[in-house]
């Protein structure tokens, strides 16, 4: 009989892929998505659409209960949806944090009786790596983060760990990026264009992950016996910032003109529009907390123990992975 799994976020960039590497291993698919959710990447066969209401936790507990009569108990759970963007801090916790809680105690409260909880959760979480000595950030580093979207993603780690009886497993990825992701494609359509930009003149080094090695780890994870437990994904490498626009001018075979802006008078700009979007009570998309997360010098992560535990390596570095996506954008023309 085939392990049934609960994919929500289902419709988004990670999600659908998500979907995909459960359906190529067998499992009986269960897509939670919103009424409003577009099902473009969502079209194979064998997959159940579910719609719940994670806004509320005693609603939710009936749909679950009413979900568990119909289609029996659910194996495995993986909680990929959240928000990277939000006009207002509060969303953020709302979302991340708030949503996370009333899923398992819905799925508690409902009687589903899982082998693992997934979270997808992220690097954010933790917090940027040391500036000064560029050492990777550790599984045992103290979590720091220093944005809202983290912070509310290390909301709902701690709250997971304190549920009894209830195995989890927590995936904290890298930056990820591959075909349908909407925000790199902003960096890459900037170099089809001929320019190259970036924030402040220092030394930056990043990890990177490509969707489908994030996806087929988890999927991997979910077969084996350990719980209670939290991973970093990354392919492993450390890519200086320069070297993430080499790569992906050579995947499109672009010349481009590089711009680096001073970090200090775009620090200023922000604070400024940021002063001007808190009259309304809102924030821009690129506020001080964003702009402090993306211009951090060190989103480098140690990401073994994944690969050791699934017996596994990344199969795509970025010159891969970028290839891939480049092909796709170019033959779905986002670029």
């Amino acid at each position: 009989m085939k392990k049934k799994i609960l994919i929500t976020g289902a419709s988004g960039f990670i999600g659908s892929f998500f979907v995909e590497e459960a359906l190529a291993n067998g499992f009986e698919v269960f897509a939670g998505v919103r009424k409003s959710s577009s099902k473009q990447f969502l079209q194979q066969a064998g997959i159940t659409f579910l719609e719940f209401s994670l806004n509320s936790k005693e609603t939710l507990t009936k749909e679950l209960a009413q979900c568990k009569d119909i289609y029996g108990n659910f194996d495995f759970v993986i909680h990929n949806a959240g928000i990277t963007q939000a006009s207002k801090k509060e969303d953020f916790f709302t979302v991340n944090a708030g949503y996370t809680k009333n899923l398992i105690d819905g799925l508690i409260a409902s009687g589903m009786k899982l082998e693992k909880f997934c979270l997808i959760s992220s690097l954010a979480a933790t917090g940027p790596g040391n500036k000064e000595t560029f050492h990777p950030i550790q599984l045992s580093d103290v979590q720091q983060p220093i944005s809202d979207y983290g912070r509310s993603k290390l909301d709902a780690e701690q709250y997971l760990a304190t549920v009894p009886d209830f195995p989890y497993l927590i995936i904290a990825p890298t930056g990820v990026y591959g075909p349908r992701d909407k925000d790199f494609l902003q960096f890459i359509k900037l170099i089809n264009s001929g320019f190259e930009l970036y924030l402040g003149a220092g030394k930056q080094m990043i990890s990177m992950i490509y969707v489908k090695d994030l996806t087929r780890a988890v999927i991997e994870l979910l077969k084996l016996p350990m719980v209670n437990q939290r991973y970093f994904v990354s392919d492993g490498i450390h890519y200086s910032k320069e070297k993430v626009g080499e790569i992906v001018k050579d995947v499109l075979q672009k010349k481009s003109f590089k711009l680096t802006l001073p970090l200090t008078p775009v620090i200023l700009t922000v604070a400024g529009i940021e002063k001007i979007y808190s009259i309304f009570g809102k924030r821009p998309f690129l506020n001080q907390q964003k702009l402090a997360e993306i211009s951090h010098p060190n989103w480098t992560c140690n990401s073994n123990d994944l690969w050791i535990d699934i017996t596994s390596s990344p199969q795509y570095l970025l010159e891969d992975g970028m290839r891939e996506t480049v092909i796709w954008y170019k033959e779905n023309n986002w670029i």
